[in-house]
């Protein structure tokens, strides 16, 4: 697919994910700022916006399906547009942990052919602790007090709680035989 060939798709409607997920990330980046955390017994907070976190890293593995390798493009525009949205600080430690899950999820759906629901499962598997960890760690370093283990640990359980509501339902429409590129 050329870049050109990808406008068009993008124009006639034909990327709703990859369009999703360009308009999550500036969205959970501002969220961070704006939606209150909760309390955790080690004087961390837990972040509710964590299970949108979670299902954007799925909304990107149907994003690539439909746009391929440019999904790097959309990461592009998503940071870019971090920084509108967000404070510098959110819009570094986000970059810098989308471009980890990134090439996490990149790698493992180029290269596998393993059904959708197996991979959506296992790349988050993967990508949530690590991208979570480097998140907290960069944000901590203006945000004292966010780059504790309940903080952590509750951030990387929301995501693979969403993740695996996702990954039963892709289970289960490959278990009858149905499409699951289309709407969940």
């Amino acid at each position: 697919m050329t870049l050109t060939e990808l406008l068009k798709k993008i124009i006639r409607g034909g990327a709703p994910f990859a369009l999703l997920y360009v308009a999550l990330i500036p969205f959970i980046n501002w969220s961070y700022g704006a939606v209150p955390t909760l309390p955790m017994p080690d004087g961390g907070a837990w972040p509710p916006m964590s299970i949108v976190a979670g299902l954007v890293l799925v909304v990107r593995d149907f994003a690539q399906r439909e746009i391929k390798h440019y999904i790097w493009v959309a990461l592009a525009i998503a940071a870019a547009l971090s920084f509108v949205t967000s404070p510098a600080v959110i819009a570094i430690a986000s970059t810098v942990a989308f471009i980890i899950s990134e090439t996490i999820d990149w790698a493992l759906f180029t290269f596998s052919k393993k059904p959708l629901s197996y991979r959506v499962m296992l790349s988050s598997l993967i990508s949530a602790p690590i991208d979570t960890t480097a998140f907290w760690y960069l944000a901590s370093l203006s945000q004292e007090g966010v780059f504790r283990p309940y903080t952590i640990a509750t951030a990387i359980v929301s995501k693979l709680l969403g993740a695996y509501v996702v990954y039963l339902i892709l289970k289960r429409r490959e278990a009858a035989g149905e499409d699951t590129v289309g709407d969940l």
